[in-house]
């Protein structure tokens, strides 16, 4: 007898809960490696730049005490100057680029919970992190007992660490700069303050811009319900 004699041909059997588990538990833990190796990459990469600034700076002081502080110290100076702080951009780009990250595996793996709540309900009240995918779910995960600000959590970030390097380095240089051109040591002071504080500014601003996008274009699967459902 062929296989159309044998009625209409039924459809996929559903996938059983404990299989749709394990499918889950798998890509959580997919996310759990990535988040890790982004993070210990980016700790990486600040590290290698405050070693590299730091052997910089000595080798500057070094080879002024060699030449005593002379035209070609201030040449050298200058070029090691731009080259920290060159390292420095391209390593904030790279931090604010795995921050963006680990806010995307935070938020991926709040959904994967939900789907955990919608096979066993039951286990909701003992998930500390957020089964929310969305800001508010991001910032209970981030800190789980919820009385931490926000602002606390950005000026403790990497971000705004590497952010405040590269303002002093820029701050140094714009005011070394401006010396060289025949500025007083007041005015160069000033002017170096203000280029520092000018580009934290404007890098706080960006970051803080780039943040809301995300969860501007972002649409949620399982948005946090209002405080009074």
């Amino acid at each position: 007898m062929s296989i159309r004699d044998e009625g209409p041909a039924a459809g996929p059997d559903p996938v059983p809960p404990s299989v749709r588990a394990q499918l889950l538990a798998t890509e959580h833990w997919g996310l759990l490696a990535s988040r890790s190796t982004a993070q210990g990459e980016v700790l990486t990469r600040i590290s290698m730049f405050l070693t590299f600034t730091s052997a910089g700076l000595v080798s500057v002081a070094l080879v002024g005490q060699a030449t005593g502080f002379s035209d070609p110290f201030v040449l050298l100076a200058v070029v090691v100057l731009f080259i920290v702080v060159g390292m420095g951009l391209l390593t904030q780009v790279r931090v604010m680029n795995v921050a963006h990250e680990d806010l995307m595996y935070v938020t991926a793996m709040n959904r994967l919970r939900a789907a955990y709540v919608e096979l066993d309900p039951g286990v909701a009240p003992y998930l500390m992190a957020a089964h929310h995918d969305d800001e508010a779910g991001s910032r209970q995960t981030y800190y789980f007992f919820g009385n931490r600000s926000s602002l606390g959590h950005v000026a403790g970030s990497s971000m705004i660490f590497m952010t405040t390097a590269n303002a002093a380095l820029i701050a140094i240089l714009a005011g070394l700069l401006l010396s060289l051109a025949g500025a007083g040591t007041v005015a160069a002071v000033l002017v170096g303050a203000a280029c520092g504080l000018s580009f934290l500014a404007a890098s706080a601003l960006g970051g803080y811009r780039s943040y809301r996008d995300v969860w501007t274009r972002f649409q949620p699967l399982s948005p946090t319900p209002p405080r009074n459902e």
